[in-house]
């Protein structure tokens, strides 16, 4: 591993269940004792670019059905008021935020009411039903991951003119950077529509998926990025939507979905280690973040972490409900959402998300110091 570049991949050297063992013994002396973090890394500021589990609201700015700024979602929420986040309250990015010690929520980049104060500790330019392949961002009229680098070179200028050019390159080179997205790819545009899948075979797909997220990281790198956070595709063929529509008459996960998700995870490992070998990545800290492992275990051992139901949403029927779907008119709740690792047929709940953020900063945050 050269000095030139902090790269790490953790399952290279120790196993996704020894992780998952351990951060299950650390979860329940965190419900002992609470979680408590500051920011010792010095973060200034976090900048996340994504799809829908990590969108808080950008697409309410757009016309899409790819939304959920109406009630219940955000039912949970501060003032149980919907923001636009696809949960019933807050995401695990506002959970990473906070776990830095830089603010309690991470807003939407969108948001009309953006003070100088937001845009000095970070935004999100993520944008629900997004991916990597620029036909699934077309599929939903959403903002692609080229459209969010966009975004974000317009935010730097409007930094710049808030901060000054010192302060702004100062906040630009050492904030954290999470990127999070393909889960739509897979399930809309390659196994529910034509368009790719009449081309491609899973594994070359992948490799096309590959090829743009590589695309992503270098020109988020040459924007000036250099604390990388990437996260990988979740288990998306066990969440209830998928096992509603292509599990069979038991609704089990759908293993081709999710194959093609540990395919991507993996070759993106590869990838993340060689382009730490490239000049242009110097000085730059990378890093796999495995988000599938630790909401598979959510999902296949809900008990162990205080849940009564994983195969099912607490939106309707939990069946199939998601963003219009998932209404106050139309569909009930659950009479408690904390017994649920979904909130909709797609996304987690506020439950899971703080969960799978305390993995990750117990896991990850070692690697920003």
């Amino acid at each position: 591993m050269g000095e030139c570049c902090k790269r790490i991949s953790l399952s290279a050297s120790f196993g996704h269940r020894e992780y998952i063992v351990l951060f299950q013994v650390m979860f329940q002396l965190v419900r002992i004792l609470g979680y408590t973090s500051n920011n010792r890394t010095k973060i200034p500021a976090m900048f996340t670019f994504g799809d829908s589990i990590i969108d808080p609201g950008n697409n309410n700015h757009l016309q899409t059905l790819a939304k959920c700024n109406f009630p219940p979602y955000g039912k949970d929420f501060i003032g149980h008021q919907p923001t636009g986040r696809f949960s019933n309250g807050k995401l695990a990015t506002d959970f990473l935020v906070s776990g830095f010690g830089i603010k309690e929520l991470l807003p939407p980049y969108l948001w009309e009411h953006l003070s100088p104060e937001d845009l000095l500790t970070g935004v999100s330019f993520a944008s629900g039903a997004c991916g990597y392949d620029p036909i699934t961002s077309a599929l939903s009229n959403v903002i692609s991951m080229t459209g969010q680098l966009r975004l974000f070179g317009e935010y730097k200028e409007r930094l710049k003119a808030i901060a000054g050019e010192e302060r702004a390159e100062y906040i630009v080179s050492e904030s954290l950077y999470l990127a999070c997205t393909g889960t739509d790819d897979i399930v809309n545009t390659y196994f529910a529509t034509p368009f790719r899948n009449t081309h491609y075979d899973i594994p070359s797909y992948v490799d096309f998926l590959v090829s743009k997220a590589k695309e992503f990281l270098r020109q988020l790198r040459q924007m000036g990025a250099k604390k990388i956070w990437f996260g990988g595709i979740p288990p998306i063929g066990c969440v209830p939507s998928q096992r509603t529509l292509v599990g069979g008459i038991l609704r089990e996960c759908e293993p081709r979905r999710n194959e093609a998700a540990q395919l991507f995870n993996s070759r993106m490992q590869n990838t993340i280690s060689e382009l730490g070998n490239e000049e242009s990545f110097r000085g730059t800290i990378l890093v796999y973040v495995d988000i599938y492992n630790i909401l598979l275990d959510l999902i296949q051992r809900p008990y162990a972490y205080g849940f009564e139901e994983s195969t099912r949403g607490c939106c309707g029927t939990g069946l199939i409900e998601v963003t219009f779907l998932c209404n106050s008119i139309t569909a009930t709740t659950c009479p408690d959402e904390t017994k649920f690792v979904f909130w909709d047929s797609f996304h987690p709940t506020e439950k899971a998300y703080k969960i799978i953020a305390d993995y990750i900063l117990s896991t990850y945050k070692q690697t920003l110091s």
